[in-house]
Parts: C-alpha cells; sequence; structure tokens
C-alpha cells in the first residue's frame, strides 16, 4: 500500500484514532479508557431512570470484565462457537465433525469440553451474581472446515484420512442457503451429544464456580426454534444431563433453559414455545433478515437501487422495524407472557445497542436488551431517556 509518499508493507506497523479516522504511521502507545468522573455522574443518573436492565454479548471472561467495568447487569449471549474457533482448539472440533459414528464424535467431544468448561468458569468468576445466557452451537458445520485445497490437504494429513474424503464431506456439508440450512437447534437434534457436552461444560463450570463462592445464574439458551417440538425435545436432553449432574455433586443450583426467538414461525407461536421456555430473548439480527426476506451480506446492491428510487430511506436492518418486525416481537411478548407470565423477555442482536431499538424494547417492557460491551453506556442512556418517554408504571 502506497500512502503520502511512502510504501507500507504486510507487518509494518500503522496506528488509528478511532474517533477521527486518521491513520499514522507508525505504532503509538496506547493506554486503556478510562471513566471520567462527569461519564461516571451521567450513568449514575441514567441508572436512576431506566428500567430496562442492560446486558452485554461477551465470549470470554476478558469480554465479560470490560462489560462489568462499563456496567453490564450481566450477559445476554455468550457465542460458544467462537470458542472453538481458536486455532489450538479447532482441530478437536475438526475431528468431531468429520467423525463417522456417534461413539468417535463422544470421544472428540470429551477432548472439547475441558477448554469449553473453563471458559464458562472464567466468565461465571467475573459475572459473580448476575446471569450469563450462553448460547448452544449455532452456525452449520462447514463454517468450521478449511475450503482452499491446501488447506484441505494439510488438514487431511493431519486427521490422517485420503484427500478426497476429506472433500467429499466438506462438499457434503456445504449448502446453497447456509442460513436457512443445518444449523441452529437442527445441530443439536442431528447431534444431541453436542448438547449433552455443552450442557456438561456449562453445568460443571456452574458448579465449581458455585463451590468457589460464585454466585452463578446459567441460563442455557437453544438456537433457531421455530416449532414447540424442537425445543421439547431438546429440554428432554439438556435438562437430564443438568439435573444429573447438579444432584450428584450436592450443590445449591438453579439454571434457566429458553431459546433464541430469530424465526417469524416462532413468534407467531410464542404461545406454545413459552411453555416450554424459561425465557426468550429475540435474535433481531435473523429475525430481521428473515421478516424482510433479506440477507445483510448480499444486500448491498438492492438497497443501494432502493436509495435511489426512495423506496427505502434508509438500511431497514440498522434499526428494529416496528412496524413489521416489531409487530412479531410484540405478538411473541403478549402470547409468550400471556401461555407464561413470568417469562423472561430480552434482546440480543446488535440492535441492543441502537437507541432506536432500545426504546422500543421499553415500549415492549422487555426485562433486558444485551448489547456489544463497548456500546453499554450508550444502552444505559438510551434505555433511561426510554423509561422517562415511556414509563411502565402509566
Amino acid at each position: 500500500m502506497k500512502a503520502a509518499g511512502r510504501i507500507f508493507k504486510a507487518g509494518d506497523w500503522i496506528s488509528l484514532n478511532g474517533s477521527t479516522g486518521t491513520v499514522y504511521a507508525g505504532q503509538i502507545a496506547t493506554k486503556e479508557a478510562e471513566q471520567s468522573e462527569d461519564f461516571i455522574t451521567v450513568m449514575e443518573w441514567a441508572d436512576e431512570f431506566r428500567e430496562l436492565d442492560v446486558r452485554a454479548n461477551a465470549d470470554s471472561g476478558h469480554d465479560a470484565q470490560v462489560a462489568l467495568n462499563l456496567g453490564a447487569q450481566g450477559i445476554g449471549l455468550t457465542r460458544t462457537e467462537h470458542m472453538f474457533f481458536d486455532p489450538a482448539r479447532i482441530f478437536s472440533f475438526r475431528k468431531m465433525i468429520v467423525a463417522k459414528d456417534e461413539d468417535t464424535r463422544r470421544k472428540a467431544l470429551a477432548a472439547i469440553l475441558p477448554d469449553q468448561q473453563q471458559d464458562f468458569l472464567e466468565i461465571f468468576r467475573v459475572m459473580d451474581g448476575h446471569p450469563v445466557v450462553i448460547r448452544l452451537l449455532d452456525p452449520p458445520l462447514h463454517e468450521f472446515l478449511p475450503q482452499e485445497e491446501g488447506e484441505v490437504r494439510e488438514l487431511a494429513r493431519n486427521l490422517n484420512i485420503e484427500y478426497d474424503e476429506l472433500k467429499a464431506i466438506i462438499s457434503g456439508l456445504n449448502e446453497l442457503n447456509p442460513m436457512l440450512g443445518h444449523r441452529g437447534c437442527r445441530l443439536a437434534i442431528s447431534y444431541p451429544e453436542i448438547a449433552e457436552m455443552q450442557t456438561k461444560a456449562i453445568i460443571g463450570a456452574a458448579i465449581a464456580a458455585t463451590r468457589e463462592g460464585v454466585h452463578v445464574i446459567p441460563e442455557i439458551m437453544v438456537p433457531l426454534v421455530s416449532d414447540v417440538k424442537e425445543l421439547e425435545y431438546l429440554n428432554g436432553v439438556i435438562k437430564p444431563v443438568a439435573d444429573k449432574m447438579i444432584a450428584e455433586s450436592g450443590v445449591q443450583l438453579a439454571y434457566m433453559v429458553g431459546t433464541m426467538l430469530e424465526i417469524p414461525r416462532a413468534a407467531m407461536t410464542s404461545d406454545e414455545i413459552a411453555l416450554e421456555a424459561d425465557f426468550f430473548s429475540f435474535g433481531t439480527n435473523d429475525l430481521t433478515q428473515m421478516g424482510y426476506g433479506l440477507s445483510r451480506d448480499d444486500a448491498g446492491p438492492i438497497l443501494d437501487t432502493y436509495y435511489e428510487k426512495g423506496i427505502f430511506e434508509a438500511d431497514p436492518t440498522a434499526h428494529i422495524d416496528r412496524a413489521g418486525i416489531g409487530r412479531l416481537m410484540r405478538i411473541a411478548c403478549k402470547d409468550g407472557r400471556g401461555a407464561r407470565p413470568d417469562l423472561e423477555l430480552g434482546i440480543c442482536g446488535e440492535h441492543g445497542g441502537d437507541p432506536y431499538s432500545v426504546e422500543f424494547c421499553q415500549m415492549l417492557k422487555l426485562d433486558y436488551v444485551s448489547c456489544s460491551p463497548y456500546r453499554v453506556p450508550i444502552a444505559r442512556l438510551a434505555a433511561a431517556q426510554a423509561a422517562l418517554r415511556y414509563p411502565r408504571n402509566k
């Protein structure tokens, strides 16, 4: 890359001012951002008025600590698949994917379990006394396998299988529309041993944390549910494992099992699903995409045309669409709590840190919003402003 008369090669340091966008040559010393007294005061004022809890999306103890420092009251989404992408762990996960039978798959999962349990334990320690929602495996399995020939050949050697055999496995896992394919709860139903391993890791970590004196509130979230029978089946996998572990441990531990509500049909049948769920967490990213029939990854050329012709004024995925997607959410809240009054309701999509969307969550009387750690202060302020506009006692 050439800039300002200089040539920069791969590996050269540059520094970026995140506020102004200015790029500097070389490495500039940095330090952790500090909260000013004025900032702390404004946040305290906001917390006095807001009615929504603010949680954070975090996949590690470090992210959880950042969120806690910025005022998060829990974790609204831990994406377990991010833990598998670690270079030190992905090989064991790939062994599980290419396994030809359940026994081999279980052996590979047993090798993964200790690392996953340790990750959860670190998050529980940080979030002592606060709820932690952990989503079971969500992406399709092909995302964990290489696609380039050289990488496929290297993996085949490491797995001690033929290149053509591995290539056939990868081709068989690829889908024309993976967003609507073999992912989420469908993986756990096809391979219940995956859900069993993740339950063992969550509950094992919760038991260990409890023994350390940490107050743990684990919430296990099943993704991509579209029919109550899916959640009913997986409750039959998750709860026996969890209950047996807790009974054998001798510790007092309560947990919840709920679902990420991200498919329009789930919203329309929320009264049925609520009978099998302790909580709903709206996954508004996918709910918006499925509601519009519009992929965020491929929508660029379509949206440019729509802006030009005055059909859309702005990206419809940037905020919760109150007229359409919001109506689905209203139905889910009303019918879900109608069937189960104590149903916990939250949101964990990217809209959880968007003020316009936070305001809508206040109007729906959700229990919490969840956003990225660094957007927690924005969500806290937006929640206070929304509470002043739409107080729940009126």
